[in-house]
């Protein structure tokens, strides 16, 4: 990989996913066999700098980086000198003039990674950023697929949920058709992004036309925190008519894999049976988080290394 940012996956070819893909399958045999020593990033540093919450995501980078063997640092913008007016470009030159290697940042609007990037010579990856991309998350999804299925091409995959809000939804939509899977999408009209059909989703009238079919149904976490007006009347509304149960997976193919960005509103999104159940991988997804950051920050650093 030459390139110095991960800020998306949609300026990401399809050969660089594969190449992300394929050395996180090599990381997660390793952590299966509970190999957590590597030298891949030692001598290096690695910073997470989070303006939003997070627990997953921030905690599978720190685990990554430190399996690697990489000094890592956390800098949460409630207990830094963000409290103070400094400002992200600030913060970012801060972090340079300290030897940085890689910066892995969450913020709530979108295109600030974009601009940290432009700002540093560290490594950039974005971590989430408002409503635009969450790529690593989306990695992860696809690690988990295609160590199932061996390739993604020709996959159907439905994603049900808060669309309009889902950074995940996005940079899915954006991977998986560069692989070479179809994407259908449901959800509520107001929770609908206008123009991502557009983009490559297929716009499903119901639950049933969404996962018929399909070879994983995803459910994506109704985002409570960035709506600002009510778009479905209650959340026992939302599960009943938009949820994702069993009765619906019945029309999926047989052994369809159920998947869940995390955290999961049980029995909303999904219900405790699937969550629980023989085809959830969420756990793994997990797993496959680690493993596929692994490979983007050894990717990204790997020629100074050398």
């Amino acid at each position: 990989m030459k390139r110095k940012d991960i800020l998306g996956l949609y300026e990401l070819s399809a050969e660089e996913i594969d190449e992300i893909l394929t050395l996180g399958l090599s990381m997660k045999k390793l952590l299966r066999q509970n190999i957590k020593k590597l030298p891949h990033l030692m001598g290096k540093s690695v910073t997470t700098l989070f303006y939003e919450n997070s627990t997953r995501t921030r905690c599978s980078f720190e685990l990554a980086a430190k399996y690697m063997g990489a000094h890592v640092v956390n800098i949460s913008a409630a207990s830094s000198s963000v409290q103070k007016g400094e400002t992200l470009v600030d913060t970012g030159k801060t972090l340079d003039a300290m030897k940085n290697d890689v910066i892995v940042i969450r913020h709530p609007m979108g295109g600030a990674p974009k601009l940290l990037a432009r700002t540093v010579k560290a490594h950039v990856v974005n971590a989430g950023d408002g409503m635009n991309e969450h790529p690593s998350q989306a990695l992860l999804d696809m690690l988990t697929m295609r160590e199932r299925w061996g390739s993604i091409a020709g996959k159907t995959v439905a994603i049900l949920g808060d669309i309009s809000h889902s950074r995940v939804a996005k940079s899915n939509l954006y991977g998986l058709t560069k692989l070479g899977a179809s994407v259908r999408m449901y959800a509520p009209r107001t929770l609908i992004p206008a123009g991502i059909d557009a983009m490559g989703a297929k716009l499903c009238a119901s639950r049933e036309e969404a996962v018929e079919g399909a070879d994983a149904v995803m459910g994506l976490r109704i985002q409570l925190e960035r709506q600002h007006a009510g778009n479905f009347p209650s959340l026992g509304e939302y599960a009943k008519y938009y949820g994702v149960n069993e009765e619906i997976v019945k029309y999926a193919k047989p052994g369809a894999l159920v998947m869940h960005p995390g955290p999961v509103n049980r029995g909303v999104e999904l219900t405790a049976g699937l969550i629980d159940g023989e085809t959830s991988v969420i756990e793994d997804q997990v797993l496959s988080g680690i493993a596929v950051r692994m490979a983007i920050l050894f990717l990204l650093t790997k020629e100074e290394i050398a």
